[in-house]
């Protein structure tokens, strides 16, 4: 990937519209992004993420707020970027979404965010020719040439400043969350997952294979009524299975002997039952024809009254239909008096007239009140008009009133509308103001905390000049004393070698046979711990200086930087300067927080206005409109009123007359109706009397009354006959019974003892009963229990291999989840992870052992952690110097900045191979060049242009000043209150 041509508008602190030509700024392979802190270096490292993912890498990204606050209202918030992709260029327009003020009336309107793609040159394989306008397709398009995700963009390309600082320094669980995020490894942790889901799904199999074997060893126990003991198993259920096999061998022997005893005891008890059966047969015959004997007598009377009462029947029947024709004529009678009660009440004359005059009067009056049902329908229409006419009068009353009260109310609005719309617009003024002012109290704000700090890092740079002076000084007088001890030892040396030189012997120094001046032994000897002991004293002075010199030079760093950034503003200046802005940010802020109550405000009285303005049309158009409904109708009731007033007669009007009429109508039609049945009913009364009187002489009755003697009850005539019936049919019954030729040698004086017999089948028969039920009980059981093994004994069967299977995925669960028998407590994914972070610090090691000239090397460490802890991402620092490994946070701010710069540099390149993307042309380093000393940042630079090799691009974003004379190639970014503007040095034509 290689960056070409750069526009921003309106983005972050640049107002205006900027470009940055790549092309031109990288064509030395290194430039340099500087400028002053805040001045927006960073923000043109934001524009290239927004413009290819839509978000910004970091903190800023979770703000969301991109639009410039200086821009004016008719620039448009964009950023633009042309770049090569495998040989695709593209460029690539992006805007966010923000709030920009309405083009017609106040307020804002939300300027929704936008995308667009666009080939430059030759168009890619299946792609449109006008390139691609969709947010989710310029997304896609952009992830599937890069190769690689925003976040891993982020620190890939974008190598940000202070990450791998932190990453450095993090623990076990802060590095795995960003290496999880670089590295895919979710198909590791799928795998992770499925052996923990399996191992939960075997278990509860297992768990249901024990429950079964549990549950058929008790429903075994359950069946054979035995308590189920602790150690039960297969030889205890044989047992058992054997013991109910004998049980149910006896319980038939018994069952069969219970049996052949119950048919002797029922064989002899039938025999007795049969005999007392014919004595008792014999005795009843003889009793009955016994008892007809002495009867006889007094059926022959029964069937006397039976004949006489068959022959009354029909008189009966004709003389009770008789008394209810009279009882019938009785009451005609009574209702035509109450109806000729009821003419003479409603005023009719004539009461006595017959049926025929009374028809007709009442058919006159009907006809009358015919005529009178149309004026009763307007009668009640004139009730409503009037009542009308009322409600009329007073709606016009209360529209006038309400119409002038509503004018009363729009005379004050005009005024009151004009006053909010005021307040409103200065609320929204004082809006806009606040953020800038806010801002300016923060910054002004942070350079008075400076300022109050400049004491102490004066302090501590004098405290750090005197500790590095006695450290010199310290480490100087060790030198010398090394110095001397060697000299003397030296001496001492060569002592001790000419004390050993014979004449005439070779010297093993220069192997001359002559000793012309033997070396003298001096009083004091050094041996060699002495010096070993003196040289470690001047190593440790001399790390010490160091130490203390790196020191001196961040207190000079920190005072340098403060006193730069104050630019010779003192405190009490800058406090005052703070509390004037934190006054007019508070001012400002109380006016603001009114703006959307006086909006609603003026939305409610607009409202107000325009709904008051047409209730009063409403009101007078109402009031009018019942004045001339209420004329109209007046009119008519008046010509209705002379109408009614001469049908009424002398009622009090048409409807009561109408009434009178219907009642004398219905009391004439009641009393002609009820006049006719009277008369019926008296002509059928004397032929049902003739018809009886009839039936009597026919039946031998000399009257009816004589019939009527003779007559007898329905349930008497039907016990008559079955009396009579009963005792016939036991005449027969008992003669028969007596001629029957097994009751012949039957005594009725033989008495039979069948309760014995009785007794004795009984008991026998409950004795076998109960053989039988114990005898199939013990069969039954027998077989449950035959089955219930059978079931315990599959399902023992399946368990055991269940169990060995699932204690195997157990262990290997364990493992792969990092516990059990893991030493190293690494899960699958950390283990993965490990491997990545293994290849990142040996690509690591190679760009830091340069920065270090050999010192330092990064060391993997898997082992566990604390007390347990999962390990697998350690991170150490090989000190070359001293042999030892020391923890990454150890290191000074120099160093940590080599560490993590090179950590970077490794993790970028571990993460393209990785990841397969686009091969990196342009790369961003970000800050952290002011913690180096001069030797060590030549050191970092010789790195940087190796980086350049194969035609790469680095870019170095930092403050520092003596990077402006190490890169000639430079773009300097300027701050001021109309917005950061950016400017070409170095030879670089502006763009």
């Amino acid at each position: 990937m290689r960056l070409h041509r750069l526009e921003v508008a309106a983005f972050g602190p640049y107002a205006g519209r900027e470009v940055v030509d790549f092309d031109k700024l990288g064509a030395d392979g290194l430039f340099l992004l500087h400028g002053d802190t805040g001045a927006g270096k960073t923000t043109l490292l934001d524009a290239v993420a927004f413009a290819l993912f839509g978000a910004v890498p970091g903190a800023r990204g979770q703000v969301k707020r991109l639009r410039c606050d200086l821009a004016s209202a008719e620039t448009a918030t964009e950023v633009v970027l042309e770049l090569t992709v495998q040989r695709q260029r593209m460029r690539i327009i992006r805007s966010p979404e923000y709030q920009r003020p309405k083009l017609r009336g106040e307020g804002h309107t939300t300027q929704q965010a936008k995308a667009a793609l666009h080939w430059v040159g030759d168009v890619p394989n299946g792609q449109p020719a006008e390139g691609v306008s969709r947010i989710d397709e310029v997304a896609r398009t952009v992830q599937r040439l890069l190769g690689m995700s925003a976040e891993q963009f982020f620190q890939v390309v974008l190598l940000p400043q202070g990450e791998f600082a932190r990453f450095l320094r993090a623990e076990t669980v802060e590095r795995e969350q960003l290496l999880e995020r670089l590295f895919d490894t979710r198909r590791f942790a799928d795998v992770e997952r499925w052996f923990r889901e399996l191992r939960t799904a075997k278990g509860r199999e297992i768990e249901k294979h024990r429950q079964s074997v549990r549950e058929w060893l008790a429903r075994f126990a359950q069946t054979a009524g035995v308590e189920l003991v602790e150690q039960a198993g297969k030889e205890w259920v044989e047992h058992i299975e054997e013991q109910a096999r004998t049980t149910a061998a006896e319980a038939e022997r018994r069952s069969k002997a219970a049996n052949v005893e119950r048919e002797k005891a029922e064989a002899t008890w039938h025999d007795r039952r049969v005999r007392a059966e014919r004595v008792r047969r014999v005795l009843a015959a003889r009793d009955s024809l016994d008892r007809l004997a002495a009867q006889s007598k007094q059926r022959s009377e029964w069937t006397e009254e039976l004949g006489s009462a068959r022959r009354a029947d029909t008189v009966t029947r004709l003389a009770n239909a008789a008394d209810r024709q009279e009882q019938r004529a009785t009451e005609a009678r009574e209702t035509e008096v109450l109806a000729r009660d009821a003419v003479v009440a409603v005023g009719f004359a004539d009461p006595d007239a017959d049926v025929l005059t009374l028809r007709e009067r009442a058919g006159a009056f009907r006809e009358e009140a015919g005529a009178l049902t149309g004026l009763v329908a307007e009668a009640e229409r004139q009730q409503r008009d009037r009542k009308r006419m009322i409600d009329l009068a007073e709606l016009a009353t209360y529209a006038s009133a309400q119409a002038t009260a509503i004018g009363e109310k729009l005379e004050g609005l005009p005024d009151r509308l004009r006053e909010l719309r005021t307040d409103r617009d200065a609320a929204t003024e004082a809006r806009a103001k606040l953020d800038g002012v806010r801002e300016r109290e923060v910054e002004v704000g942070e350079l008075l905390s400076a300022a109050n700090d400049l004491p102490r890092l004066e302090k501590a740079l004098h405290e750090a000049k005197g500790a590095e002076q006695e450290a010199i000084e310290a480490h100087l007088a060790a030198k010398a004393v090394v110095l001397d001890l060697r000299e003397l030892r030296l001496a001492g040396m060569a002592a001790e070698l000419a004390a050993g030189l014979d004449a005439g012997d070779a010297c093993p120094v220069c192997g001359s046979a002559e000793h012309p001046s033997l070396a003298l032994q001096l009083r004091e000897t050094v041996s060699a711990d002495e010096e070993d002991v003196a040289a470690e004293r001047e190593r440790r002075a001399e790390l010490r200086r160091t130490e203390l010199v790196t020191a001196r030079h961040g207190a000079e760093r920190d005072l340098a930087a403060v006193l730069d950034r104050l630019g010779g503003r003192t405190a009490e200046e800058l406090a005052e300067h703070h509390g004037r802005l934190k006054a007019e940010s508070a001012g400002l802020a109380d006016v603001a927080a009114r703006r959307e109550r006086l909006e609603e405000s003026v939305r409610s009285a607009e409202a107000e206005h325009e709904a008051l303005t047409t209730e009063r049309a409403e009101a007078e158009q109402s009031a009018a409109t019942a004045q001339a409904e209420r004329k109209t109708l007046a009119e008519r009731v008046e010509e209705r009123a002379r109408r009614l007033e001469e049908a009424r007669g002398d009622c009090a009007d048409v409807a009561e007359r109408k009434a009178q009429l219907g009642r004398v109508v219905g009391a004439l039609d009641e009393l002609a109706e009820r006049r006719s049945a009277r008369a019926a009913a008296v002509e059928r009364l004397k032929e049902h009397r003739a018809a009886a009187e009839e039936a009597a002489f026919a039946a031998g009755f000399g009257t009816v009354d004589a019939a009527m003697s003779a007559s007898r009850t329905v349930s008497r005539i039907d016990e008559l006959e079955r009396a009579l019936a009963e005792a016939e049919a036991a005449r027969v019954a008992a003669e028969k019974a007596l001629a029957e030729p097994e009751l012949a040698d039957v005594s009725p004086d033989e008495v039979v003892d069948v309760e014995s017999a009785r007794l004795a089948a009984e008991h026998a028969r409950v004795t076998a009963e109960t053989a039988v039920a114990e005898w199939r009980d013990a069969v039954r059981r027998e077989q449950e229990l035959t089955e219930l093994a059978g079931r315990f004994g599959s399902a023992l069967a399946e368990l055991v291999p269940a169990e060995e299977n699932y204690a195997e995925l157990d262990a290997l669960t364990d493992v792969v989840n990092g516990r059990g028998q893991n030493a190293r407590k690494m899960s699958l994914r950390s283990y993965v992870l490990a491997a990545r972070l293994e290849e990142v610090a040996v690509a690591a090691t190679a760009r830091l052992r340069s920065m270090s000239q050999g010192r330092y090397a990064f060391v993997h460490s898997d082992a566990a952690g604390a007390r347990g802890t999962r390990g697998g991402l350690g991170l150490d620092v090989l000190d070359d110097y001293s042999g030892m490994v020391r923890p990454a946070k150890t290191l000074s701010g120099g160093e940590s900045f080599l560490a993590s710069l090179s950590l970077a540099l490794g993790l970028a390149d571990v993460v393209a191979a990785e990841t397969g993307g686009a091969l990196l042309d342009t790369l961003f380093v970000d800050e952290g060049f002011g913690t180096l000393d001069g030797e060590t940042l030549d050191v970092v630079m010789d790195v940087l242009d190796e980086l350049r090799t194969g035609g790469r691009v680095v870019g170095v974003v930092s403050h520092v000043e003596e990077l402006r004379q190490r890169i000639p190639t430079r773009l300097r970014v300027s701050k001021s209150r109309a917005g950061s503007t950016l400017k070409s040095e170095g030879g670089i034509p502006a763009a």
